[in-house]
């Protein structure tokens, strides 16, 4: 009977031990807006969105220290639309995020599923002081290449300030390996207020009759931080097909007349931009970007942004913003938000965002 005591005792200590090294996290973002779209080609719009300032969702991670500097890790991520209760993408669960892998302290981390690319963590991360979202969300004009599926990413660790990340996308077909791939690939610096970095990817636009070649794109960027307002600068050079965002030109009057501009394949985009923070919880967002499209059809844009965003507490803000996009030779670029293209070209919003 001692015996059976002992043995009891050791077994829920070392369950106790490993439940301590584990940990399951939920966690999610609930973000609802109004939102005013003027410009397009059927007229005015006034609707309730869904993920304005930041995509609404729900999601699970976790780690399991594996011991010696190495732990697994995990993370399941779903996206739903807050105005309407449903999924934001029909027929998906885990749409947003759903990877598993290993990590190391001394080596990096290696993940598997699908995931964010290294260029549209450095868009939304570094080069748009809107991070993404809001109506001056610079993926209304840069190409945002935001997550694959398929994707095996490996991130090193920090030394001295750098890092850097390589991710390669299966195309999954038998036809040709090249046939969906995608490769992707940043390195950066980080130390005080001063935080760059530089990314690249490259979209195979391979079919199974015919070699097309790829779409590339660089993305260079930096923000620094004068504690009086913080400083955004990016520049990215787009080439070949599939490089640039298509055009909108649809959505607006004069495209029921002319012929639309087709998708730039030599482009190249410039953001400066800046936040100021406004007492103790208020923080201004201000942002210009300039698309210049390289080609004969010459279809440029340009984008002013203005936004707020008030932390009502470490969870809860409300904010308002505004964009307006000139559109020229035919060009259709529409000003959206975080989750949503949007149809128009100029676009006022308001709302709440509740992280929990």
């Amino acid at each position: 009977m001692k015996k059976t005591l002992i043995t009891l005792a050791v077994l829920a200590a070392a369950t106790g031990v490993a439940q301590a090294q584990s940990s399951v996290v939920i966690y999610g973002t609930v973000d609802a807006g109004f939102v005013s779209e003027r410009g397009g080609v059927k007229g005015n719009v006034n609707k309730l969105d869904s993920g304005v300032a930041s995509a609404s969702r729900l999601g699970f991670k976790g780690t399991e220290d594996l011991g010696s500097g190495l732990s697994a890790l995990f993370l399941l991520e779903s996206g739903f639309s807050v105005d309407n209760g449903q999924q934001d993408v029909a027929g998906t669960l885990f749409n947003r995020q759903a990877y598993v892998g290993l990590s190391s302290k001394t080596t990096g981390t290696l993940t598997l599923g699908r995931q964010y690319t290294p260029w549209y963590n450095t868009l939304s991360k570094v080069a748009d002081p809107f991070a993404a979202g809001y109506a001056g969300s610079a993926k209304n004009l840069f190409p945002s290449n935001t997550r694959t599926s398929n994707t095996v990413l490996y991130t090193s660790p920090n030394f001295n300030g750098f890092d850097g990340d390589v991710a390669y996308t299966f195309g999954e077909q038998a036809e040709s390996n090249k046939i969906g791939r995608k490769i992707g690939a940043s390195v950066g610096y980080s130390n005080g207020p001063l935080n760059a970095r530089l990314a690249y990817n490259n979209t195979s636009n391979d079919t199974a009759t015919t070699e097309a070649g790829s779409g590339r794109n660089w993305l260079a960027a930096a923000n620094y931080d004068f504690a009086v307002v913080k400083a955004y600068v990016a520049y990215g050079a787009n080439k070949g097909a599939n490089s640039a965002i298509h055009n909108n030109a649809d959505r607006f009057a004069y495209s029921l007349t002319q012929a639309s501009a087709a998708p730039s394949i030599d482009s190249n985009n410039i953001l400066v931009g800046a936040t100021v923070p406004v007492g103790p919880a208020g923080t201004v967002m201000a942002s210009f970007i300039r698309t210049n499209d390289k080609t004969a059809a010459n279809a440029d844009a340009d984008q002013w942004a203005l936004g707020y965003s008030y932390a009502l507490s470490k969870r809860t803000s409300t904010y308002a913003s505004y964009a307006k996009i000139k559109n020229k030779n035919n060009a259709g670029y529409t000003v959206g938000n975080n989750s949503y293209a949007g149809t128009g070209d100029k676009a006022f919003n308001v709302g709440v965002r509740h992280s929990f």
